[in-house]
């Protein structure tokens, strides 16, 4: 099959994945209400549409913190990809890359970020994100190995007070370590040809933890504990601000006092999110929860979303609300689920035809003329 959406990926992706990876990239938080709100909100949305109009020519390359992008989305930071399919955050950047954006890069990768930039052109930096994790040391260390590779935007996570309980996961064993089971045997046995792609390629790590490799996915994995700090407060956004000389974007606002406070400790961006409802379930939507956001910080700051984004009209919706760009997750993870690279660029194919498609039709001719005038009043 051709897929000609994203939910045709996330079939595709079904099929291939083992149904513990699958509903790791599917699921989120005890009810999963956010993860849906995500969707549903963003379905309520109607357009203003205008006929009649020239739209021949189509605008719709954008310029995020000096760097241009050949459509407003970058591929939203995602941990161990190389679960989903051999060295993914190799594969996602590539695809990136050729599509003309950015890949933002997990603190918890299983490729290490010297790894991903080497991947793609030094003229074309991948973004990083950051967990703080309590050992400052160590943060610091790698935050002075994103630099000295010429990352130049740092995404700072800060909805990580706690994990969120992804019940999906509790109940296929996929946790850390991994529950092994019967189950969870013939689950990966009857998917081979995500076993020869994952399990007997390169041994699985998390190299921006362990650079060199010798230690197991699920060993270095435990340190993921250390990231989820319920001591975090936005001193720490400080301390980080000392030492990252480029762009920093704090992500997991969902509130605009929080927004304001960014910027007050030293942010150049908000990224409106909610963790894909993977952390507080009964959070609102991120794209309920933008506007309010747009207006706090006016143009003081770059202001992007993710949560939910499945079409090219959602990215259209999401800037006429006064987000610059989307960040996009599922969406990019079921198409390398699917296919590798080959999956990850037709996700972004296809959500940039959907976009184009969307603002001919609309009667717009240009990402920077999209504004709330272009929806209708909910």
């Amino acid at each position: 099959m051709t897929p000609i959406n994203i939910e045709d990926l996330r079939q595709l992706a079904k099929k291939r994945l083992p149904k513990m990876v699958f509903d790791n990239i599917d699921g989120a938080a005890h009810d999963e209400l956010t993860m849906r709100a995500n969707r549903v909100d963003f379905e309520r949305i109607r357009f203003r549409q205008r006929v009649l109009v020239d739209v021949s020519k189509l605008e719709i390359e954008t310029e995020l913190f000096g760097e241009k992008f050949a459509m407003p989305l970058v591929l939203t930071p995602l941990g161990m990809q190389g679960v989903i399919a051999r060295e993914g955050e190799l594969q996602a950047a590539r695809a990136a890359e050729r599509c003309g954006i950015r890949l933002c890069l997990s603190t918890v990768s299983t490729c290490s970020v010297e790894q991903v930039q080497a991947a793609v052109p030094a003229a074309r930096p991948i973004w990083f994100q950051l967990y703080m994790s309590q050992d400052k040391g160590f943060m610091k260390a790698l935050l002075e190995r994103a630099q000295a590779v010429g990352c130049r935007v740092l995404v700072f996570t800060v909805d990580g007070a706690s994990r969120g309980q992804r019940e999906r996961d509790l109940h296929n064993g996929f946790t850390v370590p991994p529950r092994v089971t019967p189950s969870f045997v013939l689950d990966v046995l009857t998917h081979p040809r995500w076993a020869a792609d994952v399990l007997l390629g390169p041994r699985l790590s998390m190299r921006n933890i362990d650079p060199s490799g010798r230690q197991s996915v699920m060993k270095a994995g435990k340190v993921m504990g250390g990231l989820v700090n319920p001591a975090n407060d936005w001193r720490d956004l400080d301390w980080v601000r000392g030492i990252w000389k480029g762009p920093i974007v704090v992500k997991g606002v969902l509130d605009p006092e929080d927004a304001r406070l960014a910027l007050a400790h030293g942010a150049e961006g908000i990224s409106v999110s909610n963790h894909g409802g993977r952390k507080l379930d009964g959070a609102p939507s991120a794209i309920s929860a933008l506007p309010a956001i747009v207006d706090a910080v006016g143009d003081r700051a770059t202001v992007l979303m993710d949560g939910g984004v499945r079409r090219g009209h959602d990215i259209v919706k999401a800037l006429a609300l006064g987000a610059k760009a989307c960040l996009i997750g599922r969406a990019f993870a079921y198409g390398l689920g699917a296919s590798g690279q080959t999956g990850v660029e037709q996700a972004i194919r296809i959500l940039e035809g959907e976009l184009r498609e969307a603002m001919m039709l609309l009667g717009c001719t240009s990402v920077k003329k999209l504004d709330r005038s272009w929806l209708l009043p909910s």
